[in-house]
């Protein structure tokens, strides 16, 4: 989920306010390049949380979204569970997209493991690359996961895309990878990509 922190259309407060309504059980806010919205989030959270503190509260992991190089394709890794304190992910939330050897994929997985997270790749099917070539080397480079449950088309409201997931599940299982599920919202609705 994006944020007015990178290239969203919901402040953080109002994504978390969605979350409450819709029941949802956990969610991360992946900025490009950002762990802005996080913060406010969970400052919103904190509050809530303080506030009543008998109800379910989300769980909110941290997330960022980076660009990298991969096979000569710029792709998005997407960082969740990492210390946005740590001094090795900070190239990285500055808001945008590094230069050098920084902007190698390598080098990304192993920032955002080293700040203790997991390294997932977004959208594995929407590159120059196809996911049959990029899921393989991101494995080799150490990937955790990558994202099988995506809305390609951009349908309303969310549902992921068939043919899509099935391969990248697929990949994911042959290559020992995580499955993760990402609706990419940047509108002003959690149940839709855009809009």
């Amino acid at each position: 989920m994006h944020s007015v922190y990178s290239d969203g259309r919901l402040r953080p407060e109002a994504i978390m306010e969605q979350a409450v309504t819709l029941g949802l059980k956990g969610l991360a806010i992946t900025d490009h390049h950002s762990a802005d919205g996080y913060r406010q989030a969970q400052g919103w959270l904190d509050d809530w949380t303080r506030s009543l503190p008998n109800a379910r509260a989300p769980r909110l992991w941290t997330g960022v979204e980076i660009n990298a190089d991969l096979m000569g394709a710029e792709v998005h890794i997407l960082g969740y569970g990492y210390n946005p304190d740590h001094q090795v992910i900070q190239p990285y939330l500055q808001g945008e997209k590094v230069q050098g050897a920084a902007f190698g994929a390598q080098q990304v997985i192993d920032s955002i493991h080293a700040a203790g997270g997991l390294a997932v790749l977004a959208h594995p099917a929407r590159y120059r690359k196809s996911a049959t070539q990029l899921i393989p080397q991101a494995a080799k480079l150490g990937i955790d996961g990558s994202e099988a449950y995506y809305s390609y088309n951009n349908p309303d409201p969310w549902v992921p895309s068939p043919k899509e997931t099935a391969q990248v599940k697929q990949l994911n299982a042959d290559h020992g990878l995580y499955s993760t599920c990402g609706t990419d919202t940047h509108g002003l609705s959690l149940l839709r990509r855009m809009s």
